[in-house]
């Protein structure tokens, strides 16, 4: 997708959709646009639009749909409590009308156990069934009617016009009968029975769309109101949308926090669980990131604005989301297919149905086939089968804290089978210490106070151990002159002079020095990182650094395993040391001494084995090799540019997210299988029976409305999803 700045994204809200025809209608109405590419999705009722500012507008696509015989308006012009209110409405209206189809439907149904036992005192005139069955066509049915004008004159047929052609040739077959006074049999039940079955399954199946997006509900709904912001002087309350960056905002013990931000006062503890997933509480002092929407536990804080509205965290995981909701996986396509053409060739089997039926001198059975087969061929099952599974699987990762960017990324991490994992910050907590000062040269405070002035000007993790080791023993630095980064290797600069040098083992053994093996071994296997310090071409001593492995790394590697992973270490460290590590928490595949452009290069390797690869990272330094991967992993950075660019964010620093992506896109796809497989079993089997007279109208209106409802309550299930972590 062109995502150029020329280019503009808006999400519509459509309105009149009945079927997957409808939507594959819409899509193919907006994307003949110049310069617009759009995906409908018929589950959220919702479409995602890119297009050029230069060749189309807003109101240009809302026309468009209009001409289609649908109707626009932009997501954004309406808010959640809106959207709700006019569904419950909607609701509402079909519920009344399901109440009188159904009151004046159960007497002509009854019709036929009057006939079956034979109490023929008790059947109702034909007038009175014409009376009774009117109301429900016209009335009740009067949307079918309305759908089925609206498409036609958009130039595309869709489950409207399968139904109200259905259900008019019974009911004014019917009519026909009663009113030239010929003694014929009545089909006056067949088309009350279908209106009525299919207002219920839609009724069921519009409920059920709804929960499909509760957990995007859910996230829109945290949004908080209000902000206690610092204007002349005073805290006063005021409506989020009055937040400006640079504002002071109060959170006090048990609020809402109203903004992202910055802690310019106070200390506390948040609970983040509503953006991460993570229950634990994070500490908060001067300093922290503070986002909208968690809670504040016990203290009271002062922030400096630093995001509001869709500026935040929580807008661009809403934001995410709802574009990851709207997207379509490569499986969907084949459906898409089918149901452009599905309609059109139902008509044409009806058609030839009741030709053949009629052949044989049967005028009655070939209009009641006809009708059947009209009635249960409704795609509305085949246009349900992905985007629902894809909708509640998208939600139900962002209650996880997991950020999946597309449909797309979705069904690729399901066939993911090896999964490679960074070291330091993902399987390690990403916070090495200084623990080995082994001076060869001078003592231990002068080896440090050299390496804390080279590693100055870095920003490596490693880096800021160093100096961190040399500020607890107040060891001042000297000045470093012509400093030079080699990254992924070391650095080297100028003290009082003379050249010095700090790097790894490998960096070390190219510069030519002469290195003790027996102290680099005996670091390596206690799985500490070797960090060589010199002076010219003699070694001033050595550091050996630890970065504490996560509490969850050895489950994480168990659980990888448990669902058929091949996990493969990648790590700067040297061999002996990423043995020591792999061995650790049970890893048998592992590559040292790869430098950060490397990893790339590894992925790339991988990827040409069988399965789909992972590369689960920070996000930033792994940056290279997520984009190379199948998946891109990016673990801990939801406050960073890893949202708009990692394949999946995992918002919590814990590996285990990773195996609960994996898990749930494993899952969502089998859902997927399931549905297709129903639905294109459902029509398979359905429509010839109908077509040979096994099924009558009324079971073939029953079953139509019921494939739907089995489909979108089998995706529905993927709500149950567990977090390994819990």
């Amino acid at each position: 997708m062109d995502t150029a700045p020329s280019r503009q994204h808006v999400e519509l809200s459509l309105q009149g959709m009945t079927c997957a025809a409808c939507a594959a209608r819409i899509e193919k109405v907006l994307n003949r646009r110049p310069g617009v590419q759009a995906v409908v999705n018929f589950a959220t009722e919702r479409a995602q639009v890119t297009f050029s500012p230069a060749t189309s507008s807003v109101d240009d696509l809302v026309a468009s749909v209009a001409k289609a015989g649908y109707s626009a308006h932009l997501s954004q012009s309406t808010s959640p409590a809106e959207e709700d209110a006019k569904r419950a409405k909607r609701s509402l209206w079909s519920l009344r009308l399901l109440v009188v189809s159904v009151l004046l439907t159960i007497p002509l149904l009854a019709q036929m156990g009057v006939m079956f036992f034979h109490l023929h005192a008790l059947m109702l005139s034909p007038l009175a069934q014409l009376a009774l069955a009117t109301p429900v066509q016209f009335v009740v049915g009067a949307r079918f009617y309305r759908g089925a004008y609206h498409a036609l004159r958009g130039g595309a047929a869709n489950m409207d016009v399968l139904v109200a052609l259905g259900t008019s040739a019974a009911f004014f077959s019917s009519a026909a009968v009663v009113l030239l006074q010929r003694n014929e049999h009545l089909y006056f039940e067949s088309s009350a029975s279908i209106i009525t079955l299919v207002v219920l399954g839609k009724l069921l199946e519009d409920r059920a769309k709804i929960r499909t997006s509760a957990a995007l509900a859910a996230l829109v709904k945290l949004r908080p109101p209000q902000a206690r912001v610092l204007r002349e002087g005073q805290w006063q309350m005021v409506a989020a949308e009055a937040v400006r960056v640079g504002d002071l905002f109060e959170v006090r013990p048990g609020e809402i926090v109203a903004a992202d931000g910055v802690v310019e006062e106070g200390q506390s503890n948040v609970n983040e669980a509503m953006l991460t997933g993570e229950s634990a509480p994070v500490g908060k002092t001067p300093g922290s990131k503070v986002f909208a929407a968690t809670m504040n536990a016990n203290g009271r804080l002062v922030c400096r604005v630093t995001g509001t509205a869709d500026n935040t965290v929580l807008g661009g995981i809403i934001r995410l989301v709802a574009q990851a909701q709207g997207s379509k996986p490569a499986i969907q396509k084949l459906a898409d297919r089918v149901s452009g053409v599905f309609v059109p060739v139902v008509l044409v089997i009806a058609a030839l149905t009741f030709g053949l039926w009629w052949w044989q001198g049967n005028v009655g059975q070939a209009l009641q086939n006809a009708v059947a087969v009209l009635v249960i061929a409704c795609p509305c099952a085949l246009g349900l089968a992905t985007p629902t599974a894809i909708t509640v699987a998208m939600g139900r990762g962002a209650s996880l804290g997991v950020l999946i960017r597309s449909a797309d990324a979705l069904e690729r991490a399901a066939k993911v089978t090896t999964l490679m994992v960074d070291k330091t910050g993902t399987l390690t907590e990403g916070r090495p210490v200084v623990v080995d000062v082994i001076p060869v040269v001078g003592d231990e405070a002068s080896l440090l106070t050299v390496a804390a002035a080279l590693e100055a000007g870095s920003e490596h993790p490693l880096a800021k151990a160093v100096v961190d080791a040399a500020a607890q023993r107040h060891l001042a630095q000297p000045l470093v002159q012509n400093f030079v980064a080699l990254p992924g290797h070391g650095v080297r600069g100028e003290i009082d002079g003379d050249i010095h040098s700090l790097g790894s083992v490998s960096f070390a053994q190219t510069e030519g020095l002469a290195l003790d093996n027996h102290v680099v071994n005996k670091l390596a296997l206690q799985a500490r990182t070797v960090v060589v310090v010199a002076k010219g071409q003699v070694v001033l001593g050595y550091l050996g650094l630890a970065d504490k492995l996560r509490g969850t790394a050895h489950r994480f590697v168990k659980d990888a395993h448990a669902a058929r992973l091949h996990v493969v270490l990648l790590t700067g460290d040297n061999e002996a040391t990423a043995r020591a590590l792999a061995t650790e928490v049970g890893i048998a595949t592992w590559q040292a001494g790869v430098l950060p452009q490397d990893k790339a290069a590894a992925v790339k390797a991988a990827r040409q084995g069988k399965g789909g690869v992972a590369m689960l990272g920070d996000g930033i330094n792994d940056a290279p090799a997520l984009a190379v991967a199948d998946v891109g992993i990016a673990m801990g950075a939801g406050a960073d540019v890893a949202i708009e660019t990692a394949d999946i964010t995992l918002m919590r620093s814990d590996p285990l997210a990773a195996i609960d992506a994996l898990a749930l896109a494993r899952k969502t796809l089998a859902k997927v299988h399931q549905n297709l497989f129903f639905a294109f079993f459902y029509n398979v089997v359905g429509i010839p029976l109908a077509a040979f007279g096994v099924l009558s109208p009324v079971i073939a209106g029953a079953a139509m409305a019921a494939s739907s409802v089995s489909v979108v309550s089998n995706a529905l299930l993927l709500r149950r999803f567990r977090s390994v972590a819990h």
